[in-house]
């Protein structure tokens, strides 16, 4: 069998950097057709699909040049550049015998993978269970390749190419508009002086517990209005009795403190009397319907004025949400007849969900619940204007199918709006713009929340939706003139023959990460209202489905036991659902990204038992670093790409056999992962493919006494191996046997999560990797369990308990006592402790603080310490052959 580049080669740092830049380019992008969540990047879909389809390079020099094409392949702007992507689909057609390769995505979601294999001139398919999911890649592979481009011959221009998908949503996307806005337009009244309203800032409101005061507190964590370097305006809170009003401050009249505002962590205090509320009132005041809201201000901009600009809301601001609300009612009681289903949706937010359910603890229990009436108005209002323009254009005598299409993307637009016109939105002072419901993926309470207007021809409105999406159109018609295969199906189940593909290239669901059906819920409720009737096929169940979503949702199947075995039961279906259709000289790419060895435990277990095996592995930076250091737990920046083939030996090996091999194979591919600058988690995982490049080969692998050995025992193996590289690596020495495993795991920990917490069973297994228990820790050193995680304490959290007990059973404890001391700017005694644990000519401790200081960030106040510790380095020497030791006790400073 003739290897693939993909195998043997792989330019990780290019392709990963590239991956990283795309995550800032928006126009033209995928990411702006619709929301899906975790999507592939397509610069790194491009890399590995056109790696995994042409041959391996016969020497060093066409791997370089080979490299570098794939790394010029992969970058944004050439994404449509001719030379490349024929260059690259000639190569592709060469090495599979002239003919275009078969190529599945089994688990397709948002569309990355398929497009770029459609891009490379691939036969492509594409298929997942999601509805939405599937709608988006009807409008990605197949609606815009097959309406999105036409010649046609004039006698004055000759022959020219236009795109009509592209011109008529844009003609009947105005036309949407312009019958909205002539509809409940008024809702949205300009000010007498032109300005238009941007959008409304509500507070939800909670009544005070206190009988004597009573006060309705608005909920609100800060009261920032704008906040950038060279424009400041807030709203002050001002209680009078107990009543609330606000008033508006810029620059240097801001005498208080925006920041703070009412509520913390769905605990309130009450402006007016002081008194506070608990986390438990507030949520039985959403949940008996007693809490209410409160416009706080309008957002302006003008035609004739630079800038955003900012009043309080008035009586006949709230007089004119009445009025929409009354019409609500009444346009509510008309669509009832004529839709046969609730306008609004009246659908229930699934409470066996895991992200959205927190929505329950506020009495938001339908999907409806999460728009206030004006919102529900204008959502109302544009579903049934798409209705309407699609009736107009079946009068009109266009044809039925391209109609459907036209309509699809005018059905998105009312997903954006409801993405960027709910109660989850937010105004983000610091760029004057709306931030969207899926800033995340969850579906987090909001309390004071930002109310669009549809039509304030700025941030989020449907002129914006719209252009977004006649962009990314634009992109795909120019993609290829090829549609893909589009199919809804699970992939436990595919609807094709076996030996049918010549390569699947998929990103599976990542175990518990994302709960798809869960939150695409959110879209569907409108799809469905409006072109559910032209998708009958798709939008036929009442809600998304579930019960065969292949993810890990301990909620739904009662435990994370039953969660994690569902998954991997699931999970392996599916993989040996791609053995089977892959042929037998096919090529398989999988794409998974985890932090637990749990998750990584059932991905080996399904592959193991698929019959699939790994040929390499290639770890592939996909996440922004600064989304990573934002959060308080680990998170991996890298997606592991794992190639595999199909097994077709029925092999046993002894694992006492096949140890040094793993070994060996790790320690090869680590040193290549080292260079290309993979650390901390994202190595310990990237470790994972070299050792099943050599355990996968096997059918089973088993010991001496004949029992299989688990992927438990392999994933064991590999923290052992990692952990022992990687402190040799950081330590620049080979020779660990002078520094004790609390100071070995102390360094792994903060090479590998710094200061975030960790789930436990995670950090158990790290700390196993060095040889240590870290139940026995906590308590007593610098290892604290927070309820499921662990964290690890550096110095100045250790405190002076840990400094005056003056017992140093480790390196680390004796150089968090350093550190501690420096600090205190008590260098005598630092020279006495270092002389008494006999560590003040010790290399190896020297070595371990210089280590640690250059793993932690720059800014990491730890860092600082280590750095002032280590450059006065001689002058403890110096001082501790001046010291009397007689006349000194530890803790004294000369």
């Amino acid at each position: 069998m003739k290897k693939s580049f993909i195998e043997s080669d792989f330019p990780i740092k290019e392709v990963s950097a590239e991956s990283l830049r795309e995550k800032n380019i928006r126009h033209g992008h995928i990411s702006t057709l619709h929301i899906w969540w975790a999507r592939r990047p397509l610069a790194s879909s491009r890399a590995s699909i056109y790696a995994a389809l042409t041959p391996e390079p016969k020497d060093e020099e066409e791997r370089l040049k080979r490299a570098q094409f794939i790394s010029n392949l992969s970058k944004w702007e050439n994404s449509l550049n001719k030379n490349l992507i024929e260059r690259a689909r000639k190569e592709i057609l060469e090495a599979n015998n002239g003919k275009p390769p078969k190529v599945l995505d089994p688990f397709a979601g948002g569309g990355a993978i398929p497009l770029e294999a459609l891009r490379l001139g691939c036969e492509t398919y594409a298929s997942d269970l999601n509805p939405v999911a599937v709608l988006i890649l009807k409008c990605t592979l197949e609606y815009p390749q097959k309406y999105g481009k036409k010649k046609v011959k004039g006698a004055l221009i000759g022959e020219k190419e236009i795109n009509p998908l592209l011109e008529d949503v844009s003609k009947w996307g105005q036309w949407v508009l312009e019958e909205a806005k002539k509809e409940i337009g008024r809702f949205y009244p300009s000010d007498p002086d032109g300005s238009i309203p941007v959008g409304y800032i509500w507070a939800r409101t909670v009544k005070c517990g206190n009988p004597s005061c009573g006060a309705e507190i608005p909920l609100v964590r800060q009261t920032w209005l704008a906040k950038k370097d060279k424009k400041k305006i807030a709203y002050r809170i001002i209680p009078k009795g107990n009543r609330i009003e606000f008033e508006i401050k810029e620059g240097n009249e801001i005498d208080f403190d925006p920041e703070t505002g009412t509520i913390s962590r769905a605990k309130v205090i009450c402006p007016c009397c002081g008194s506070g509320l608990s986390d438990k009132e507030v949520r039985k005041q959403f949940q008996q319907a007693k809490a209410g809201q409160r416009m706080v201000a309008v957002v302006l901009h003008h035609a004739k004025r630079q800038g955003k600009i900012y009043r309080l809301a008035t009586e006949k601001d709230l007089e004119i949400f009445k009025e929409a609300e009354k019409y609500l009612e009444k346009k509510r009681q008309k669509l009832l007849k004529e839709w046969e289903i609730a306008p609004v949706p009246d659908e229930p937010i699934d409470p066996n969900s895991v992200k959205p359910r927190s929505m329950w603890l506020y009495g938001i229990t339908k999907w409806g619940d999460l728009f206030n009436s004006r919102q529900k108005l204008a959502l109302i209002t544009f579903t049934e204007k798409v209705s309407q323009a699609h009736k107009k254009m079946m009068e009109q005598g266009y044809d039925k199918e391209y109609v459907k299409a036209v309509v699809s993307y005018l059905a998105f637009a009312i997903d954006r709006q409801a993405d960027y016109n709910s109660t989850l939105c937010i105004w983000a002072v610091s760029g004057e713009f709306i931030a969207h419901t899926f800033g995340r993926q969850a579906l987090p309470m909001i309390w004071d929340y930002f109310e669009l207007s549809p039509w304030s021809e700025a941030t989020g409105d449907w002129n914006s939706a719209m252009e977004w999406i006649l962009r990314v159109m634009e992109h795909f018609s120019a993609v290829s003139r090829e549609c893909a295969t589009v199919t809804q199906c699970s992939a436990t189940s595919l609807p094709y023959p076996d030996n049918y593909f010549d390569a699947v290239v998929t990103d599976p669901p990542y175990y518990d990460n994302v709960n798809y059906a869960e939150l695409s819920d959110f879209f569907y409720v409108w799809l469905k209202r409006a072109i559910g009737d032209l998708h009958s096929d798709l939008f036929s169940t009442p809600m998304v489905p579930k019960t065969e979503e292949i993810v890990s949702n301990p909620v739904r199947h009662g435990n994370d036991k039953k969660a994690k075995q569902f998954f991997e039961d699931m999970i392996t279906k599916s993989f040996k659902e791609i053995y089977r259709v892959l042929n037998s000289e096919g090529i398989a790419c999988i794409v998974f990204a985890h932090k637990s060895t749990e998750a990584w435990e059932t991905i080996i277990n399904a592959l193991l038992n698929s019959g699939l095996y790994l040929t390499a592995s290639w770890p592939v930076h996909t996440e922004m670093k600064a989304r990573l250091t934002a959060k308080e737990t680990a998170s991996l920046a890298s997606s592991i790409y794992m190639v595999c083939r199909k097994r077709t030996e029925n092999k046993t090996a002894y694992f006492n056999e096949i140890k040094p091999q793993i070994e060996a194979k790790i320690k090869e591919k680590l040193d290549q992962f080292w260079n290309e600058g993979i650390a901390g988690a994202d190595f310990f995982i990237s470790a994972i493919g070299p050792a099943m490049e050599v355990f996968g080969n096997y059918e089973s692998v088993e010991k001496l006494s004949g029992e299989k050995v688990s992927a438990k025992e392999l994933l064991e193996l590999i923290r052992k191996t990692v952990s022992e590289y990687a402190l040799t690596k950081i330590l620049k020495n080979p020779q660990l046997s002078g520094i004790d495993e609390e100071t070995r795991f102390y360094l792994l920990w903060r090479w590998t999560y710094n200061g975030v917490k960790v789930h436990f069973d995670d950090a158990r297994k790290l700390a196993q990797a060095v040889g240590i228990e870290i139940s026995e820790e906590w308590g007593n050193g610098f290892i604290r369990k927070e309820k499921e995680f662990i964290s690890v304490l550096e110095a100045r959290e250790r405190g002076k308990n840990f400094l005056e007990k003056g017992k140093f059973e480790s390196m680390v404890d004796v150089l968090h006592a350093c550190l501690l001391l420096w600090e205190q700017n008590k260098r005598k005694t630092i020279a006495e402790v270092l002389e008494e644990t006999g560590n003040l000519n010790n290399s190896a401790f020297w070595q371990v603080a210089q280590a640690i200081s250059e793993v932690l960030p720059e800014g990491d106040k730890e860092k600082q310490m280590l750095q002032g510790f280590l450059y006065g380095r001689e002058s403890y020497c110096k001082m501790e052959m001046k010291i009397d030791k007689s006349q000194k006790t530890l803790f004294e400073e000369g």
